[in-house]
């Protein structure tokens, strides 16, 4: 690069950066950050752990914002420095070591950016993903348990803390469904463009003539219901069925009926719980699954947009998000922002930040909240 090149690429990153302090508003976070300081030294706080949980966890995540702007303003203000000296000096290494810093800096601006089109309701919140077997069988099934561990990778990567729920293994291979919460400060405002249903098409190792076929799995993400949510559900409209909780292949677990399935009656909703050993931490566990659910399902009635979160998830050619194709050639491409890469394995092993990236910024010129 010229040295009217860097400067206008230095000059880009920190306008870039102002406007993004703008959007987060520093002041605000501050003194957020302050209120929640105080509320974290009061020493009755730990009395209640899920409250104390929800306020360390924001308190972290603000301190994390703020943070990241800080740091990338003081590795701008490096630059400034480095590229004035680099010039000064007539130094290549420096000059180069310059230029990569550039690239460095705008690859970071652009994942702060990402953070600040979160701006809908429930996107600061954790979330809880179900992913579920659709058209396609045996394939489908596997198929599902490819895109869990494409999900978990993701998180693994980001370290974010998940815990699974529930699973239904499918009698072959694969599974039928699960439900896995993803702890960490704006889960769902990433993964809920992951909303969908993923296709994909490859050789199926379960022909025994090696054809090609097409399988469907749904991606559905809802927001950890809060306290302060007020989600009241009577008893009356749960029904409550206990179950001996299984592996693969139907072997049992436990000895004991300690897995949970809550039927919400009204609205036919159904969750399950089956990793405590405890029947009772189960059906705990499956109520908060269950208020989550419901507090979907209220958000959309309020806003009269049916789809407007988690759209349809239905199995068929009509309404998928995303193709993954591993056979006759290799291809991952999202259906609307008509991001792709050939590079298959990187995304089933959990590289999604492209697709991430781009879905939320797909998102917030469509209007979606």
């Amino acid at each position: 690069m010229e040295n009217d090149e860097i400067a206008a690429a230095i000059t880009q990153l920190a306008e870039k950066l102002s406007g993004i302090e703008q959007v987060t508003d520093l002041t605000k976070l501050t003194a957020e950050l302050a209120e929640l300081d105080e509320q974290a030294a009061d020493p009755q706080l730990w009395n209640d752990q899920a409250r104390a949980q929800r306020i360390t966890s924001k308190l972290a995540g603000i301190r994390s914002e703020i943070s990241a702007v800080a740091n990338l303003r003081n590795r701008i203000d490096d630059l400034v420095t480095l590229f004035e000296l680099a010039k000064s000096e007539v130094d290549a290494a420096t000059k180069a070591e310059v230029v990569l810093e550039i690239s460095a800096v705008e690859s970071d601006l652009d994942l702060l950016e990402i953070k600040t089109l979160l701006s809908g309701e429930y996107d600061a919140r954790e979330a809880l993903v179900t992913l579920r077997s659709e058209a396609g069988g045996v394939d489908a099934a596997d198929w599902t348990e490819m895109l869990m561990r494409m999900y978990l990778r993701y998180c693994e990567r980001k370290g974010w803390k998940t815990e699974t729920y529930e699973t239904s293994y499918a009698e072959e291979a694969g599974i039928k469904s699960t439900t896995f919460a993803v702890k960490a400060p704006y889960a769902y405002g990433m993964l809920s463009v992951e909303q969908g249903t993923h296709r994909l098409v490859r050789i199926s190792p379960f022909d025994s003539q090696a054809r090609r076929h097409t399988s469907f799995a749904g991606v559905e993400v809802v927001p950890v219901v809060e306290q302060s949510d007020a989600i009241v559900i009577a008893d009356d409209d749960i029904r409550v069925d206990v179950y001996r909780s299984s592996g693969p292949g139907g072997q049992g677990v436990n000895t004991t009926d300690s897995a949970v399935r809550l039927t919400h009656i009204p609205t036919g909703t159904v969750v399950a719980c089956q990793n405590e050993r405890s029947q009772l931490q189960n059906k705990a566990t499956a109520m908060a699954l269950l208020s989550s659910k419901i507090l979907e399902l209220k958000r959309r009635e309020e806003q009269a947009k049916i789809d407007a979160l988690k759209g349809e998830t239905s199995g068929s050619w009509g309404n998928q998000m995303r193709s993954y194709v591993l056979a006759p050639y290799q291809m991952v491409k999202d259906l609307r922002t008509n991001m792709e890469t050939g590079n298959t394995a990187a995304v089933l092993d959990g590289d999604l930040d492209d697709f991430v990236n781009s879905g939320i910024r797909w998102r917030k010129n469509k209007g979606a909240k």
